[in-house]
């Protein structure tokens, strides 16, 4: 009985380090509206492909990370020295990121925070399966899962009043005391395999551990749907990227609110999401899982009807709450495509389909704020070229176009959503069907 009352010490852990490594991730996005920060590094406040390609950086590293590095980090260092390692990475590199003095150097610490974080969910993955039996993984799985909300609820006010009080290089040395001082020794205190576990796992040579990454690689193409769902997940993750990185920047700029402001508006629409999760799971215990996909369908209409009247609102305070309205729609997707992709794939391929998908999906969403950037770089310049618009309209407008491609995600996670109901409706049909013949 101790040992499955211990257990709830890891996983309240990795909730926490899942927390900070998401106020690790949008630092940048709420220091791009900081003049002082901008000239450190050499960017322009107009220069938004730049501002996004940070971000992007960030979820190339996080994307090959987690598809190719998971499957070394976890055979040849199990589960707990792979989290102190990471934890000791990325602490560094966010403690050190205020001496680059220039962009490019910049651009390469955040490819290495993305390498340094990627094989965290992964790792968390793997201790609650050696913790807990699949009929009572669904509450660690949800509680590590909601460390994505809570930090990025928690991290744009935090970062926002850093900004507000101290000079912008206090967050990075903030944060990196955080990584380290925090997270190692609840790491350490708390999280510990079942014995045998580590060992056990771990291959005898490098060339065995190359052999497992092609296995996760071979295992996930034998998933039902998986091009389909993969494409669902970049596009869903697009929007998570995509309004996130540019929130706090949309908020100061185009909708004219303060620091302080600006920093606890953002919070809300994550404390949406978390709630949003949570209603999620319950929906999909209680519904067939062939009729999930209407979770997707339904939920991406309120994503997009929901940023619509954001970008339209003529109050701030209207649009701030359309957007909190987008993330709880959001939200409602999140669990169902872990659940889809359990649904779709063989018990023994279930964790490499979800480590393929998640990390090709993240790749690919990791373009969004560089792209949405482009977009609204490309829209204020227009506006400010034609005279037709003052220097602030010009930027709101740009940032109102920019915000319209999270409508075009909604448009392919709806599509998926419907292809996948089609699909598994006809494949249940015919297997119905088979069963009367037999």
């Amino acid at each position: 009985m101790q040992s499955k009352h211990l257990r709830w010490y890891g996983v309240a852990t990795l909730f926490a380090i899942v927390a900070i490594s998401y106020v690790d991730r949008i630092n940048i996005a709420v220091l791009i509206t900081d003049a002082a920060f901008l000239n450190h590094v050499g960017l322009a406040a107009n220069d938004r492909v730049s501002q996004g390609l940070l971000a992007t950086a960030f979820m190339l590293g996080y994307g090959v990370s987690a598809f190719v590095l998971t499957p070394f980090c976890s055979a040849l260092f199990g589960v707990r020295r792979s989290l102190i390692y990471g934890l000791i990475l990325w602490g560094v590199v966010t403690w050190a990121s205020p001496m680059f003095n220039s962009y490019g150097l910049l651009l390469a610490s955040r490819v290495l925070l993305g390498v340094s974080e990627g094989p965290l969910f992964s790792l968390a993955s793997s201790y609650i399966k050696a913790h807990f039996q699949s009929h009572e993984n669904g509450k660690p799985n949800a509680l590590v899962n909601m460390g994505t909300g809570i930090g990025l609820a928690v991290g744009y006010p935090l970062v926002g009043y850093l900004l507000a009080q101290f000079q912008w290089d206090t967050s990075f040395h903030v944060l990196g005391i955080m990584n380290i001082a925090l997270g190692i020794p609840l790491v350490l205190a708390f999280v510990r395999m079942p014995l045998g576990k580590e060992d056990a796992a771990r291959p005898s040579s490098l060339r065995e551990a190359m052999a497992r990454v092609g296995a996760i690689v071979k295992g996930a193409l034998q998933t039902r749907h998986l091009f389909l769902i993969t494409l669902l997940t970049s596009a869903a993750l697009a929007y998570l990227w995509g309004s996130s990185n540019w929130l706090p920047t949309y908020l100061h700029e185009a909708r004219g609110f303060s620091l302080r402001e600006m920093g606890w508006l953002a919070s809300l629409p994550q404390y949406a999401t978390v709630l949003a999760v949570l209603v999620s799971g319950v929906v999909i215990d209680k519904i067939e899982r062939e009729h999930v996909p209407f979770i997707f369908m339904g939920a991406s209409v309120g994503v997009a009807l929901s940023v619509l009247m954001a970008i339209n609102a003529h109050d701030p305070y209207a649009a701030a709450c359309c957007l909190v309205a987008a993330n709880f729609f959001w939200g409602l997707q999140s669990p169902a495509i872990p659940s889809t992709i359990q649904y779709c794939s063989r018990p023994e391929h279930t964790a490499s389909a979800f480590g393929v998908t998640n990390g090709a999906g993240s790749l690919v969403a990791g373009f969004m704020p560089a792209l949405m950037g482009g977009v609204i770089s490309a829209v204020s310049h227009g506006s400010s070229a034609s005279g037709t618009a003052t220097a602030s309209a010009a930027s709101a407008s740009g940032f109102f176009a920019g915000f319209a491609l999270l409508i075009g995600t909604q448009v392919i996670v709806f599509g998926c959503g419907f292809v996948l109901w089609l699909r598994e409706r006809t494949r249940v049909a015919s297997s119905a069907a088979h069963s009367q013949v037999l």
